[in-house]
């Protein structure tokens, strides 16, 4: 079982490799069978073949849409580490969008256990694409 500070080291390369396009690094840090948590709509993605269908989604689509983004604040309790982000994007219909969304990197054993994600309805099927419809009621 990893240390509090060694899962809030992967926390932080998670939240990187994000940023850097690397999906290999990006499902190294999850746990077998991750959950993400899709708030306030209210839905669960489980399981790794699911979270790569959102990573590979959110690296070829999603990501190329985003213009620029700033971490507004980041926290860490024995949870998980907490980020809030405003994410400026362009929009695939044209335009600029700006979007506040907020996640929270759960701990797993070892690596991640998922995450819990804050936004608008909008900004979550933009980023999850296909992987959406993945979902099911949490």
């Amino acid at each position: 079982m990893k240390t509090r500070e060694e899962l809030i080291a992967i926390a932080i390369a998670h939240a990187q490799s994000e940023s850097g396009n690397d999906i290999a690094l990006t499902l190294s840090t999850l746990e077998p069978d991750p959950v993400y948590e899709l708030q306030p709509v209210g839905r669960v993605l489980r399981g790794m073949p699911a979270a790569r269908a959102y990573y590979e989604h959110f690296f070829a689509r999603f990501r190329p849409l985003v213009a620029g983004f700033q971490l507004r604040g980041e926290w860490v309790n024995d949870e998980g580490v907490g980020q809030e982000y405003l994410v400026t994007l362009r929009a695939p219909e044209g335009g600029v969008e700006r979007h506040h969304v907020i996640g929270i990197l759960t701990f797993g054993e070892n690596a991640l256990s998922g995450e819990r994600v804050y936004a608008s309805e909008r900004l979550l099927r933009l980023m999850f694409g296909p992987a959406y419809d993945l979902t099911e009621p949490l």
